[in-house]
């Protein structure tokens, strides 16, 4: 950017005109010759997949109940086998670009249902904000709750009257 404002450019068009002798240039400057003129590049296995290869890929270990975590959520394995013998089982979790995901057990796919997602942790809050924070959270108790009917006082008045009511 520096050496296009001192050429004095400043539209795309003359960036684009400037673009193929700032190539050169820069080639000139920081290529580097290849020690071998030898091509490493190699065909493709028939058993090498790439739609798996180019996931994100984590081990995880299977609880007693074949469930595991990821990105907060639990996925339950599905299973004809005795559910003893996957126990603690280590297997690969992978998620594609698209966001799909799939369990690996050996290098085979394995059924899964996801059993449920994580709740919402609780949200860090500043020190100085944090009464604000608890005074907005705050919710207020149901319409049968035991302050209601013994008369219990909040804030000087009687929680009917302090507190509206809210189904909960």
């Amino acid at each position: 950017m520096k050496e296009m404002r001192l050429l004095g450019i400043s539209s795309i068009q003359a960036g684009n005109a400037y673009l193929p002798e700032f190539i050169t240039d820069f080639n000139r400057r920081f290529g580097v010759q290849p020690t071998s003129q030898h091509d490493a590049h190699r065909r493709l296995a028939a058993q090498d997949d790439l739609a798996r290869i180019l996931t994100w890929q984590e081990s995880r270990t299977l609880s007693k109940n074949l469930t595991v975590q990821f990105e907060k959520v639990v996925y339950q394995v599905q299973t004809e086998r005795p559910t003893y013998a996957m126990r603690n089982a280590q297997v690969t979790v992978c998620k594609d670009s698209s966001g799909n995901i799939s369990l690996l057990y050996k290098q085979k796919s394995l059924p899964y249902t996801i059993s449920h997602a994580q709740a919402k942790q609780a949200e860090v809050v500043e020190t100085k904000d944090l009464d604000a924070a608890v005074l907005n959270q705050r919710s207020t108790p149901a319409h049968n709750h035991p302050w209601r009917q013994y008369g219990q006082h909040f804030n000087g008045k009687p929680i009917q009257e302090a507190l509206p009511l809210t189904s909960g």
